[in-house]
């Protein structure tokens, strides 16, 4: 499935609100007062840890948002792994402008990249199965598109985005409607004949009550792999089975094996280590256009 990547509509303001906590009222005066204001250079983001990219179109614009002069030529792209030393990007253009804008495109690239990099290990583990690796609204406040975008970049599935797409019916919900099949009544009646129904259940007697009344998943939280089988089992292809709870690069296969269509990983998005990309100066650029000296 191809990479679908997401409109810049979306990623502007989120860029630019990064940039605009950054800048304050001032700007950045560091390199307003260090840098000369004529001065180009040339600059490349480099890795220095293994894994995979995500998050190119956020770092590139926050160079642009700063400086319309700056250049970014790309030589990966999203969903490409890397290696220490792998050059990412090469960036050129007015030096304070790089500067300025440096943090906040690592910021979202090395976070972006980060959970492209472990949703490709848990992508890896399960590999060979029917089960693909999904993340859920467990997300930075503000940053849900751009770290949904980051798993599939990792070859990862997005779950639902928000409360508004799909139905997902928690222990509290049952617990509060009186039981599986009232909250799936409840929920038939609330809402439009295009949206998906699903029940989390962690016993197998509720189960059986979400496909007594035709749920169209099940998520089956912290169940056993052997549980799990003989979840799968009982559902025999009436609906999406999800199974979330304790999935890690080492447990994730066992889980797969069971025969699930999803499983779900909260941690993807709320605590994927940040990859290490550096921005590195390789030398002043060219002078500009009107032959006026650069510093060196």
């Amino acid at each position: 499935m191809s990479l679908v990547p997401l409109p810049r509509l979306i990623i502007e303001p989120l860029v630019r609100a990064a940039l605009l906590e950054d800048l304050g009222l001032a700007g950045d005066i560091t390199s307003a007062s260090v840098i000369p204001a004529d001065h180009r250079s040339r600059v490349v983001m480099a890795a220095r840890q293994p894994g995979v990219i995500a998050g190119l179109d956020a770092a590139e614009l926050a160079f642009t948002l700063v400086d319309p002069g700056i250049v970014m030529r790309r030589h990966l792209q999203d969903g490409d792994a890397v290696q220490p030393g792998d050059v990412v990007a090469t960036i050129e253009g007015p030096s304070r402008g790089l500067l300025t804008g440096e943090r906040t495109a690592l910021n979202f690239l090395g976070h972006l990249s980060g959970i492209a990099t472990v949703t490709a290990e848990i992508a890896a583990a399960i590999s060979g199965t029917r089960a693909s690796v999904a993340c859920t609204r467990k997300t930075t406040p503000g940053l849900r598109a751009l770290e949904k975008y980051a798993v599939r970049a990792g070859g990862g599935m997005n779950h639902r985005f928000a409360l508004y797409d799909a139905v997902l019916i928690k222990d509290n919900h049952v617990a509060i409607s009186g039981g599986v099949a009232e909250a799936v009544r409840r929920a038939r009646a609330g809402v439009g004949h295009l949206v998906k129904i699903e029940v989390e259940v962690d016993r197998l007697d509720q189960l059986q009550e979400a496909m007594a009344v035709g749920a169209d998943a099940v998520l089956l939280d912290n169940m056993t792999p052997d549980r799990l089988r003989e979840a799968v089992a009982i559902v025999a292809g009436r609906a999406t089975t999800e199974a979330s709870g304790r999935v890690t690069p080492a447990t994730a296969a066992a889980i797969a094996a069971s025969g699930v269509d999803l499983i779900s990983v909260g941690w993807l998005t709320h605590s994927a280590p940040v990859l290490d990309i550096g921005l590195d100066f390789v030398e002043a650029a060219a002078a500009a256009e009107t032959g006026r000296k650069q510093v060196a």
